[in-house]
């Protein structure tokens, strides 16, 4: 016979259900070599039925169509090791409506870190992309909001740039938009959150690990309803799997966004190190954009630059020529050679007094800044 009393207290924790309760009642019951109750006459005694329906339009789903992702309400635990304190791990959830398949991995924090990497590993574990991507109203996906028109996080819009897929963000306060995973928060909170509530994790790892076998559970349980398959993963394999787009050749590389301000010599700095920007967005706002090996600057979304990103001593300076005013350009370009050029070209006189420059000089720049002025003069006077 079922202990009662314990079945009441722990229907008192959070996304612990009759269900979940019964299915692991079942399993000691087979241990034990025990025959245990129906289902019905367990749920006897602790279930009143109160359902209130509401008209709803049933919107069904193309295969390969959407991946909605959103976050857990409850949270997972783990143990630091050094004081014993419970630290929260929040669960990350992907669902792709068609199939009901799914995906989840705990995580620290809900921060953008976090949030990018969860896609991209939930890309990887279905093997594919789909053509829209649904998050909730997040700061992390989405930085303002009004209806069907949002700014995204700048990180955000690479992602979906780099896997070919278009972000369209649920509408505040309308779940469904995102029926599925809303569905799927509540089944995943019993089936992976209330389900491992009696077991101990020191490591992310761990944690995930055992995510990772109730996750596999979950996509194999059978539907309680008749449908044309039997479980999520079967579905997903015969109906869905075919219609998602291929993963990208090379692995999506997370970027950090900066904003600066252009400095009157047309540089910005980042991270202790100077790129070059053309000189006429001097005093210009502009939004940067940085991976492990590249820095692109960008104004009202037109890149003007792209560098190779410096790392190592603070204060080098990355500049690009067509960058500079043309005064810059050709004081940057004064060479003894180059002067030489020019002289010849201009005729025997200018030969001579650009020759006597260089030769009478002490210091080298101080000869090419004469030769300079006389190239002014003569551009000038013409």
């Amino acid at each position: 016979m079922p202990d009662y009393e314990y079945l009441h207290k722990e229907l008192a924790k959070p996304n612990v259900t009759l269900t979940l309760l019964y299915y692991e009642y079942e399993a000691s019951c087979r241990q034990s070599g025990t025959a245990p109750y129906s289902y019905r006459t367990f749920c006897r005694n602790y279930t009143e039925y109160a359902q209130k329906f509401k008209a709803t339009m049933r919107i069904r789903r193309k295969p390969g169509e959407i991946m909605e992702v959103d976050w857990a309400g409850s949270t997972l635990k783990l143990i630091d090791r050094d004081t014993g304190e419970f630290v929260k791990a929040y669960l990350f959830l992907a669902t792709l409506p068609s199939s009901q398949y799914s995906y989840c991995e705990a995580c620290l924090t809900m921060k953008t870190e976090d949030w990018i990497r969860a896609h991209v590993h939930a890309y990887e574990f279905f093997s594919g992309v789909t053509e829209v991507l649904v998050p909730d109203n997040l700061k992390v996906g989405v930085t303002k909001h009004k209806d069907y028109e949002a700014i995204l996080n700048p990180v955000y819009r690479d992602l979906a740039e780099h896997y070919g897929t278009v972000i369209v963000p649920a509408r505040v306060k309308t779940p469904k938009d995102k029926a599925a995973v809303e569905g799927t928060v509540n089944i995943l909170s019993t089936w992976v959150i209330a389900a491992l509530r009696h077991e101990q994790f020191f490591t992310l790892e761990e944690l995930n690990k055992a995510v990772g076998l109730k996750l596999a559970e979950f996509n194999r349980r059978p539907f309680t309803k008749k449908y044309k398959v039997g479980n999520r993963e079967e579905g997903f394999k015969r109906e869905e799997q075919f219609a998602l787009k291929p993963l990208p050749q090379s692995p999506f590389q997370m970027a950090a966004w900066r904003t600066a301000t252009v400095q009157p010599d047309y540089h910005i700095l980042v991270e202790g190190m100077f790129y070059s920007v053309p000189f006429q967005y001097i005093s210009s706002r502009v939004d940067i954009r940085l991976t492990r090996d590249l820095v692109e600057i960008f104004f009202k979304d037109i890149r003007l630059a792209s560098h190779r990103r410096h790392y190592g001593q603070p204060g080098q300076f990355a500049t690009l020529s067509e960058h500079m005013p043309e005064s810059h350009q050709l004081y940057l370009s004064h060479t003894p050679e180059t002067s030489r050029e020019w002289a010849k070209k201009v005729g025997p006189a200018t030969v001579q007094v650009v020759e006597y420059l260089l030769t009478s000089s002490r210091a080298e720049r101080q000869a090419l800044n004469a030769t300079c002025g006389s190239r002014n003069w003569r551009r000038n006077t013409n």
